[in-house]
């Protein structure tokens, strides 16, 4: 399904202007998400978010899921009338703070098992159930649940990573097509680490499946700077310019520019 189009190209650059075609309105690219984690964003209100121009906010499943949870959203049917946001949600799928927990939690093929920060209850996500979450929250985009690899492990490792990633996204697909309620769009999520060839092969990876957009993973999470431009531009210019693409994780001025630049 094509969300996208791309309505001018610079000729300097990969920059370029788009339409992103969602089920609360169109969104005009490139846009910056404000972060509204737990479902609002923090010190203004969603009348003046939407106001200044904004038609697209960032929540977190993670966040979502263990407060106000699931149960709650649901019984206000999903997080934008909980909200009283009208417009579009995108929701990343918890996985990044999953992993910081770092010794708080386990990673199996299954999925990753975690001691909720909140009350110390043991939750499990799957790729499965990252998707049932985010069909309950009435996400506008739906983020797979990935594999975030730090900065320095060795070839095999990210590797390692890479794959397991990628078969979470093939299941998370599989569930998608299953349900009956979920509304939003999924979109797959590129990884490899800081490694050239990893990077290629999974942004390759991710342009043959059937995702209607792809985020690039994976960066600014502790590297220098020049390797955040580098891996970026490498990514970028190895998937596909059909579909939308979201750089995660970044929000500072100058990271956003070179996002903008690379399209």
């Amino acid at each position: 399904m094509t969300i996208f189009e791309t309505t001018h190209q610079d000729t300097s650059s990969n920059a370029r202007l788009g339409l992103l075609h969602l089920g609360h309105g169109t969104v005009e690219t490139p846009v910056f998400m404000p972060v509204g984690t737990a479902g609002t964003v923090k010190g203004i209100h969603h009348e003046e978010v939407a106001r200044i121009g904004y038609k697209l906010i960032l929540g977190n499943t993670y966040h979502l899921y263990l407060r106000p949870g699931l149960e709650v959203l649901n019984q206000y049917g999903g997080l934008h009338r909980f909200s009283a946001w009208n417009h579009n949600l995108l929701t990343d799928s918890g996985g990044f703070q999953v992993f910081s927990l770092s010794g708080l939690r386990k990673i199996e093929e299954q999925g990753v098992s975690f001691q909720s920060h909140i009350d110390g209850s043991r939750r499990l996500f799957t790729p499965e159930s990252v998707i049932d979450a985010q069909a309950v929250i009435g996400s506008d985009i739906a983020m797979c649940l990935d594999v975030c690899t730090p900065p320095e492990i060795s070839h095999r490792a990210a590797w390692e990573a890479m794959e397991r990633t990628h078969r979470w996204a093939q299941r998370a697909i599989i569930r998608r097509n299953q349900h009956e309620t979920m509304k939003g769009h999924l979109f797959g999520i590129v990884q490899g680490n800081f490694y050239e060839d990893l990077r290629k092969a999974s942004a390759e990876f991710f342009n043959e499946q059937e995702f209607p957009g792809l985020a690039i993973g994976g960066l600014s999470v502790g590297e220098p700077k020049e390797e955040f431009i580098r891996f970026l531009a490498h990514t970028a210019s190895h998937v596909t310019k059909e579909k939308p693409r979201y750089v995660m994780g970044i929000g500072s001025p100058d990271y956003i520019l070179e996002a903008v630049e690379q399209g």
